[in-house]
């Protein structure tokens, strides 16, 4: 086996955070994320969650720090915990975070294993708490599953942040009450762009809300001060009166590829180097056809194609990929 040499991309930049789409399925089909016929890949196309960990193992060889679980909604894949308990042992040793992204409708089941296994923080996609808009939202959710699921990963122990898309004539009107709630309850926020990804029901240019916007409104109605906390991601933070952090990802109104230290493998086994192109490369195929040392091949040809920036553009006549956020993981 070859050396493990440190993931640098084709722009001098450092890849630091990995992250792995677990499923593309969900059990909700929020409208600016999905269709609401949906086709899942069959599961014998699926990696097997030791092949994942076998290359998450391999990024950290690499100099990877932080691994994000995502999906879909991660939580829906049977024996998830076995890849959690398998990642956080490395948890400082080599890893410094193990992370998830998830809607919490089966987080109050599994909140604390993933304490115990190494998740310390968690991400939680809510983009309201009135029970008519999130249905509508998510075509068919309940939120009171979700805030149940919510409130039992703070009782585990899991630093939480709610993620909000910002939508108009959904739940802009909603966004600073969102953050009060979240302040009142020790959970920080970020707020997100819509993003062109995959053919949906809708228009997304009658949804999508500058941030600049919003923030210009937040900062008229409370003190704001900027924070130099990094979570690894594309957010920028900013202190609350609550003292809780709001951040904000703006892949629109603010680009961030400058900064870029992240890569995606889905649960197909394919790796993206960028969320808004095309360009990728075949992991699950590098590693059952060759082992370790093509799969370290075939992520170097990945560094070497990754673009400097997305090619996002919300008034597009086509979304920037024709996959859907499900199938890249958030």
């Amino acid at each position: 086996m070859s050396e493990p040499a440190p993931l640098i991309d084709r722009h001098g930049r450092t890849i630091r955070y990995l992250r792995v789409s677990v499923t593309d399925r969900c059990d909700l089909r929020c409208r600016y994320c999905m269709a609401e016929q949906m086709t899942f890949l069959p599961r014998a196309k699926l990696l097997a969650l030791e092949e994942i960990a076998i290359i998450a193992e391999r990024f950290m060889a690499r100099g990877v720090r932080k691994i994000r679980l995502s999906g879909g909604e991660p939580l829906v894949r049977r024996d998830i915990g076995d890849l959690v308990r398998r990642l956080g042992r490395h948890v400082g040793h080599g890893l410094d975070e193990l992370t998830m992204t998830t809607n919490a409708t089966q987080l109050a089941e599994h909140a604390a294993a993933l304490a115990d296994a190494g998740i310390r923080r968690i991400n939680v996609s809510l983009d309201s708490r009135d029970p008519d808009r999130f249905r509508f939202i998510t075509r068919h959710g309940d939120v009171d599953q979700v805030l149940g699921g919510i409130f039992a990963a703070r009782d585990a122990g899991l630093a939480v942040k709610i993620n909000m898309v910002a939508l108009a004539g959904l739940n802009e009107d909603e966004i600073p009450s969102m953050l009060a709630w979240c302040g009142d309850n020790g959970f920080d926020l970020s707020l997100i762009e819509t993003m062109p990804l995959g053919a949906i029901d809708e228009d997304r240019t009658d949804r999508f809300v500058p941030l600049t916007r919003v923030f210009e409104a937040l900062s008229e109605q409370m003190t704001l001060t900027r924070d130099s906390y990094q979570s690894g991601g594309p957010a920028r933070y900013w202190r609350t009166p609550w003292g809780t952090r709001l951040g904000v990802i703006s892949p629109l109104t603010a680009n961030f590829c400058d900064g870029c230290n992240r890569v995606r493998l889905t649960t197909e086994g394919t790796l993206y180097s960028c969320l808004g192109h095309d360009d990728h490369v075949d992991l699950k195929a590098a590693l059952r056809d060759g082992g370790i040392d093509a799969l370290d091949a075939a992520i170097d040809r990945a560094l070497a194609i990754k673009p400097r920036a997305h090619d996002f553009r919300i008034d597009a006549p086509a979304p920037a990929v024709a996959r859907h956020m499900s199938v890249t993981g958030g």
